[in-house]
């Protein structure tokens, strides 16, 4: 099979086989292409509030890093069950060396108003952190728009002005989740309408300094089609919060996701993954960094090379498998698009897997106390990977 015959066929080609055919096909597909291309951690310490009485400081200008440096970051939705203040989360991701605190909620800063923010940010400060903040859907036609706090604009447009009295450099946000690929309003209006809210607030965006990154988020977008979003939209104030995770939950290679959406991203989410084949097609499971199967450690190497200064902040979920059924030809509704040799990439990690038992489900102060032992543990294991490989910014 040449290369050629593999770019032609589609997603839409799989769908009109027998699913079991299909798979086959893709497996065919990966094995023509292969011929055919011969630290020791601080103490762990409960954080304590410090309230920030000094006024409001620059935002702290680190270094520019070497080529193939990384700042290593925090997203903040990896402590969500903590219920820790936005100055304890600082205190928190200090004491564990933490360059880059990623508020990728407005619940993790408690709430928008000034004061709050620049308290957030002399905190920020004086412990020599950089704060990103972000926000939820921006799309208004996604399932998951918050229509009650106003338009997507009025919306994005706040976002921005705390993110200037913040010290952030962008805002986060997204389109949606998976539930947005095969409802009753199709995806590509959904694209349509979050670049439409982009170019509303441009000016905004751009007069303030600011750019706007939008993550690949919960299965709603292939790497190709937040590429489409990004140019449509303008990357010139509009990028990717590349998260590694997700890809995965749209039948995609996150390595596949990095290359495409390489030279767009601004910040990121990062973390590690097992997948694995089933009768009925594919699962994949959320895990520890260092624990899956995805090639975790050529992933941060190719994202050093590529995203050379950018934050690289792990987003820690440890969560039981979701299953991906192929075979299924009913599957196939929300990934018309998709190209087989794409497909072809995310058997490849299949089949590398073994099935895993999903972790224990824990309530309360036990989920609370294994979050933190996953955070912790990953935190221990990404930076001395860094460390080891020489990827990591002096802090």
């Amino acid at each position: 099979m040449t290369r050629r015959t593999l770019l032609a066929t589609g997603a839409a080609a799989l769908a009109s086989q027998s699913a079991g055919a299909a798979a086959a096909a893709a497996r065919a597909v990966t094995a023509a292409s292969a011929a055919a291309s011969a630290a020791a951690a601080p103490p762990t310490a409960t954080p304590t509030a410090t309230p920030a009485t000094a006024a409001p400081s620059a935002a702290p200008a680190p270094a520019t890093p070497a080529p193939g440096k990384v700042k290593f970051g925090l997203d903040l939705y990896s402590v969500r069950s903590q219920g820790w203040t936005p100055i304890q989360h600082l205190d928190y991701c200090a004491k564990w060396g933490i360059q880059v605190v990623h508020f990728s909620e407005i619940r993790f800063l408690g709430n928008l108003e000034e004061e709050n923010l620049k308290q957030v940010r002399a905190h920020a400060a004086e412990l020599g952190i950089e704060v990103e903040i972000g926000m939820m859907s921006i799309c208004p036609t996604s399932a998951m728009f918050n229509k009650s706090q106003g338009t997507a604009e009025e919306q994005l447009t706040r976002m921005v002005a705390a993110a200037h009295t913040v010290g952030s450099k962008i805002v986060r946000c997204v389109l949606g989740s998976s539930a947005d690929r095969a409802g009753a309003v199709p995806l590509e209006a959904h694209i349509e309408n979050t670049v439409k809210v982009l170019r509303n607030v441009r000016s905004r965006v751009v007069d303030a300094g600011l750019k706007v990154a939008v993550e690949n988020h919960a299965g709603d977008l292939q790497a190709r089609e937040m590429k489409t979003l990004i140019e449509a939209a303008g990357p010139d104030f509009v990028g990717s919060c590349l998260d590694s995770g997700n890809p995965l939950w749209t039948i995609e290679d996150p390595h596949l996701t990095l290359e495409t959406l390489g030279p767009y991203v601004l910040t990121s989410h990062v973390r590690d993954s097992a997948v694995w084949n089933t009768p009925q097609g594919a699962a994949v499971e959320w895990v520890r960094m260092g624990e899956g199967n995805i090639g975790m450690e050529d992933y941060i190497r190719e994202y050093a090379a590529k995203c050379s200064g950018r934050a690289l902040s792990l987003e820690v979920i440890v969560m039981g498998p979701r299953a991906f059924n192929y075979r299924d030809p009913k599957f196939w509704d929300a990934y018309r698009q998709t190209p087989a040799w794409e497909f072809a990439r995310f058997l490849a990690l299949a089949d590398k897997g073994t099935p895993r038992e999903a972790p224990p489900r824990l309530s309360g102060p036990a989920a609370a106390a294994r979050e933190l032992e996953d955070v912790e543990a990953s935190i221990r294991w990404t930076r001395a990977f860094l460390l080891r490989e020489g990827l990591g910014t002096a802090g």
